[in-house]
């Protein structure tokens, strides 16, 4: 899985801070990739379709970016909306702000985690307004799924636009020696993959039972500027009430956050949390 080139990134936007910061986070990666910006504004009642504001917003928009933009005013459910908008207009990347004090665990069903969990191409999520101009640190947290793996090649992707280093993090519980020597192996195999093109890579495994709580802490700890993490599309009923460690991070990151959906398969074997 890459993130292509000349695509388009798919921003919904209500005119809150956090929807403008994500407009201007998607500058340079617009740049790095030659991609068109698309300004997504979802509107509830008619009335509301904000033309001239949406107009106004897309020329300041093309002009401090320098990128094409264009701008699209649908009515529906934002959440709804922005993934079959994605599908439709065949986007590789939707970076969508939110409040900060929206929590997944709070707003389960129609709500940005149902987004993230149905979008139709990887999604990077920021909360708060603090706009971060490139990027210096990726941190990659492992386990040992099938879906983990495939996103070690956007984060080789996501650095060579930024010129940015990957510090690989694996979490694992304290009580399973067995799993711990797996997951050290591999996480430093990665690193030496990553190091193989021209990145600098760290690796790091920490023990914890806590694993959302241990990566943001590790992520802040590091100055790392975007988490990436591997999507988990089905729920059972115990998650759906938890929530997954994926979302758990997204809920509760002051860092951004980019949520790659896995390949479809027939049949997966799960030796891990997913994240």
């Amino acid at each position: 899985m890459q993130i292509k080139e000349r695509g388009i990134i798919l921003i919904p936007i209500d005119f809150t801070k956090q929807s403008l910061s994500a407009i201007k986070q998607s500058y340079n990666l617009a740049k790095y990739t030659h991609s068109k910006l698309v300004l997504l504004h979802v509107y509830e009642k008619s009335g509301n379709e904000s033309y001239e504001a949406l107009n106004k917003l897309t020329k300041q928009t093309e002009q401090e970016s320098g990128v094409p933009t264009e701008f699209m005013n649908v009515k529906g459910d934002i959440y709804e909306e922005t993934d079959r908008v994605a599908a439709e207009i065949k986007a590789t990347l939707i970076i969508a702000g939110l409040e900060s004090h929206m929590k997944f665990r709070n707003i389960i069903g129609s709500s940005a985690s149902k987004l993230v969990r149905k979008s139709p191409c990887p999604v990077i999520t920021i909360r708060g307004t603090e706009h971060r101009d490139g990027c210096e640190n990726i941190l990659l947290p492992l386990d040992l799924t099938m879906e983990t793996r495939e996103k070690v090649d956007i984060a080789i992707q996501f650095a060579q636009f930024f010129g940015a280093s990957i510090r690989v993090v694996g979490v694992f519980d304290p009580k399973d020696d067995v799993y711990e020597n797996k997951l050290l192996a591999y996480t430093h195999q990665v690193k030496q993959f990553i190091k193989s093109k021209g990145i600098s890579c760290t690796n790091k495994s920490i023990p914890a039972k806590d694993v959302a709580q241990t990566v943001v802490e590790y992520a802040n700890k590091i100055e790392a500027d975007l988490i990436m993490i591997m999507n988990q599309p089905s729920l059972n009923v115990g998650e759906m009430f938890t929530g997954t460690v994926a979302q758990q991070i997204v809920d509760i990151s002051n860092i951004p956050v980019c949520t790659i959906q896995p390949m479809k398969r027939e049949s997966t074997v799960h030796f891990g949390t997913g994240f």
